[in-house]
């Protein structure tokens, strides 16, 4: 049997080391504080992160990433996308060279705008095809409770990212595989954007029609960024696109939404961030994701409005869900 790791235990990494270990597998968790560990080993739960949720007993875990890691033949990174370089400085080392690398993460480095996937490949020095990306409408709380849900494994290597969906997969949890790498993580990251945006107009106090449009609008707009950078646009209407777009902007379980309702409320980014409990990986993607569409000359109407909101810049009442240069509704977004 394989020795399946995951590192980072969050909401997210807790959820997915539990949907690892009810298919079956023995599955280890790195927790960075101790007491996590301990609370993981000893009653089978991770009340911080998923409040009463019971874990398997095949899923153990431990603080030390060199016990963790040693002989992990699939090993899943579930850190905070901007502590990501960070923690592979300090134990990325030990992860087997042969190993297949698994991001759980959906964002982008703030100074370099590098996918995770591209953080991973720069700091390890291994093959792109050692490399899966995650990704799908997977809310953990939800998941943690088995509800039935799905997501997407995605590789240039077809075979490795059939591994992943192989033990990844559970009567209550499916993982599909497909090759678009870019679209996969894209749609994860730029999901998150539209979300914030969705939960400003909730703050405010906009119906359906408003949030609907947001969506839909938004949909398009996150679909034109990703295809240029060579994502495949069927990929954006799936699980990592489309799929994921709907339930990060349609629930209060969200981050990204409860932030962009905070920000509609009127609060600060600065008051948001530090009501938080957890990340929000939707505002620390917002700047370098406009840098990489200023890049390429892409119009991104919305992202911008939420990034005027951010800074203090704009009225939360006065985002546009409409506005954009284009005025017929494309045709295929």
């Amino acid at each position: 049997m394989s020795k399946l790791v995951v590192m980072g235990a969050g909401a997210w990494g807790t959820t997915f080391a539990k949907v690892l270990a009810d298919g079956g597998n023995e599955v280890m968790l790195w927790a960075r504080r101790d007491d996590v560990a301990e609370e993981i080993n000893k009653v089978h739960r991770n009340g911080d992160y998923l409040p009463g949720v019971r874990l398997p007993h095949n899923l153990t875990a431990s603080s030390d990433p060199a016990e963790a890691l040693v002989d992990a033949e699939q090993v899943y990174l579930a850190v905070p996308s901007q502590n990501l370089r960070e923690n592979l400085n300090s134990w990325g080392h030990m992860i087997p060279k042969d190993a297949l690398v698994v991001s759980l993460m959906k964002g982008v480095e703030k100074d370099t705008g590098l996918r995770m996937s591209e953080v991973i490949h720069e700091i390890l020095e291994i093959a792109e095809d050692q490399i899966v990306v995650v990704s799908g409408p997977n809310l953990s709380l939800e998941i943690a409770a088995g509800e039935p849900a799905a997501s997407v494994a995605a590789c240039s290597n077809r075979e490795n990212a059939s591994k992943v969906a192989a033990v990844a997969t559970n009567d209550y949890f499916t993982t599909f595989t497909n090759k678009d790498v870019v679209g996969t993580e894209f749609g994860g990251i730029l999901k998150n954007l539209i979300a914030v945006a969705v939960g400003i107009v909730n703050g405010v106090g906009y119906g359906q029609n408003t949030k609907a449009s947001i969506i839909t609008r938004g949909l398009a707009e996150i679909s034109r960024f990703a295809v240029a950078y060579g994502a495949k646009k069927k990929t954006m209407v799936g699980l990592a696109g489309m799929g994921d777009l709907i339930a990060t902007s349609e629930s209060p379980l969200s981050r990204n939404f409860k932030a962009g309702e905070m920000l509609g409320k009127g609060y600060t980014l600065r008051e948001v961030t530090k009501r938080l409990s957890q990340t929000a990986e939707g505002l620390s993607s917002v700047a370098p994701i406009l840098a990489l569409a200023e890049a390429k000359g892409i119009s991104m109407p919305i992202v911008e409005q939420v990034k005027l909101v951010m800074d203090g810049e704009m009225n939360p009442r006065d985002i546009a869900p409409h506005l954009t240069h284009e005025t017929d509704e494309p045709q295929g977004e």
